[in-house]
């Protein structure tokens, strides 16, 4: 450490306490997920408008969800270590300028193609650079104690941010056609970017402070070269290791039973038992609300309690909520239908802070980019997912078998984390020992 640097912390620790500046990092964070969450309320609101606009089947289109859903995942472990490259701030600003570009330009698309290449390419790639190791890398850096409680209030940023927007853009879709809620996702995306590059900090040295709850100040690291290379090299060593398949497989089945299934088509489903547009959009905002609650009592939890535990019950309970979904859904909204939806709404990403502390424990200083790892296997799923219900949907005329698919998927997810070994309790260090 610098005699500089010593200086500046020493005149920090002689200042009176208040609240630390990991905290207001965690809060812009917040806010900058929340902004990007609005290209995730939308998917699930185009299906029907783009069938009626251009005849498209509703299979083409979940195809396109599907590219999106894929790349969110698959770009994340690379932009986890671009962060550690170029900075988050630069990482960021540059990922949501390219959301607003693709989701921009779909207001002048013509043919299918555009479609896969604007929402599903283009929005696809910046929505995978704000992707949950967004979350991880900001928390891992800023943040020695109370790290499962800020992974629940970052992952629930995205339900906030859903909430804030579904009951909008389903307002806009169903009045004013999609282009204009095409158009406030770019506007939203674009809004954020001032808030990331003027107050986002990389890591707490670079305003000569500690994480928040460390002993000793931790030096910022040097610029990783070659991101791409690292990100694969850390896929390779974890690879070899059995917790990350069994992560990897459980949160492949949590995509796969929410973002694919839930949020691409609970509205087009629900439309097809008589149920308004505005009506089942709002009860996913609603989702929102429940699981922002639900993610910050995990992260509580996750601080308390076995991860691997947790998981099980998640996925249980998730499951057994899907089976009951076809049973439910009707031309209006019922109590049956509220306590799913409140049921489900809790469980939704809950399961995200335990999986982050599983990376953590198994994998050190390369569980970000190892995360970003088993994020890229849960948008597998999703993206799977996506597409397999719209083609049930045109070849059945119905999305039921689908529903009982999921549900029984989260059982073998529920099994399938019960069986992850826990690590020795000397603290990972690195993939290296793994």
């Amino acid at each position: 450490m610098t005699q500089t640097t010593e200086a500046t912390v020493s005149q920090r620790e002689k200042q009176p306490a208040r609240l630390h500046r990991a905290w207001f990092v965690a809060a812009v964070t917040f806010v900058t997920i929340i902004g990007a969450a609005a290209f995730r309320s939308l998917p699930g609101l185009l299906i029907d408008p783009l069938h009626q606009d251009f005849g498209w089947s509703r299979g083409t289109i979940s195809a396109a969800v599907s590219v999106n859903l894929a790349l969110y995942g698959l770009t994340a472990p690379f932009a986890a270590a671009l962060m550690d490259r170029f900075g988050i701030r630069r990482v960021v600003a540059v990922a949501l300028t390219v959301i607003a570009v693709g989701s921009g330009l779909t207001v002048w698309m013509t043919a299918a193609w555009q479609l896969m290449l604007y929402w599903g390419l283009l929005v696809g790639l910046g929505s995978g650079s704000m992707a949950l190791a967004f979350a991880a890398t900001v928390t891992n850096r800023w943040f020695t104690e109370r790290r499962g409680l800020v992974t629940g209030i970052l992952t629930a940023a995205s339900a906030s941010g859903q909430l804030i927007f579904l009951p909008l853009l389903s307002w806009m879709v169903e009045k004013h056609d999609w282009r204009p809620a095409a158009i406030t996702v770019a506007l939203a995306a674009l809004a954020v970017v001032p808030f990331v590059w003027l107050l986002l900090r990389d890591h707490p040295a670079d305003v000569g402070l500690r994480p928040y709850g460390a002993k000793e100040f931790v030096p910022k690291p040097e610029p990783v070269p070659g991101a791409a290379r690292r990100a694969v090299t850390v896929l390779f060593k974890a690879a070899r290791t059995g917790p990350f398949w069994l992560l990897a497989g459980t949160f492949a089945i949590c995509g796969a039973s929410t973002n694919g299934l839930v949020q691409t088509h609970f509205v087009p489903a629900a439309h097809d038992h008589g149920m308004p547009v505005t009506a089942a959009a709002s009860l996913l905002a609603v989702i929102g609300v429940f699981d922002v609650v639900g993610t910050i009592a995990s992260g509580w939890f996750t601080d308390r309690f076995e991860a691997r535990r947790l998981l099980a019950v998640y996925y249980a309970l998730r499951g057994i909520s899907l089976l009951f979904l076809p049973m439910l859904l009707a031309p209006s909204v019922h109590p049956p239908m509220l306590f799913f939806i409140v049921f489900y709404g809790l469980d939704w990403v809950a399961t995200v802070p335990p999986t982050v502390a599983l990376c953590r424990e198994q994998y050190g200083e390369d569980s970000a980019i190892v995360f970003g790892w088993v994020l890229a296997s849960h948008q597998v799923g999703a993206a799977l997912i996506a597409f397999l219900g719209g083609v049930a949907r045109d070849v059945f005329g119905s999305y039921d078998m689908v529903w009982y698919a999921s549900g029984a998927l989260c059982a073998v997810a529920a099994l399938m984390a019960l069986v992850i070994r826990r690590r020795p309790a000397a603290p990972a260090t690195a993939l290296a020992t793994a």
